[in-house]
């Protein structure tokens, strides 16, 4: 590891920790030449996920789109940011665990909602109409009824 100081490529591990999550090893490392100490973070590195488009498009898969959408559908409802990060860690979980590298937005979409749905039914409904593009009020209507 190249000391961010003097640029030795020589260090020693001093501490290693586990972090908050469990998904990263946070090391503090000293320098063998100038004896500064630093932290490098150890993660799993996976393989990237595509994200398809309804155009057809693909984008790599970026888990705070997600996370913004769900803070814009629980805009002023009673439910902590870290109850919306668990519901995106869950669903990004879900998608590296699959056989796939590929996921479309409609899944994407669906995933969301089965599961923001028995958060708090508002937020449901605000998400399914961006997601679902409801044109009028009947829209509204069948999926309140489908509640």
């Amino acid at each position: 590891m190249k000391c961010p100081y003097c640029g030795e490529l020589e260090s020693k591990v001093v501490d290693s920790r586990r972090s908050d999550d469990g998904m990263s090893i946070r090391r503090r490392r000293e320098c063998l030449s100038c004896q500064r100490r630093f932290s490098t973070y150890e993660i799993i590195e996976n393989p990237p996920i595509l994200v398809i488009k309804r155009d057809g498009s693909r984008q790599t898969f970026d888990r705070n789109k997600i996370l913004n959408s769900m803070v814009r559908a629980f805009d002023k409802r009673q439910v902590s940011l870290s109850a919306l990060e668990a519901v995106t860690a869950e669903i990004e979980q879900t998608i590296q665990n699959s056989l796939s590298r590929e996921v479309t937005t409609e899944r994407l979409g669906e995933m969301v909602m089965e599961r923001i749905k028995p958060i708090d039914e508002v937020a449901y409904i605000r998400f399914a109409s961006v997601y679902r593009r409801f044109q009028d009020v009947s829209g509204f209507i069948r999926e309140i009824e489908n509640l």
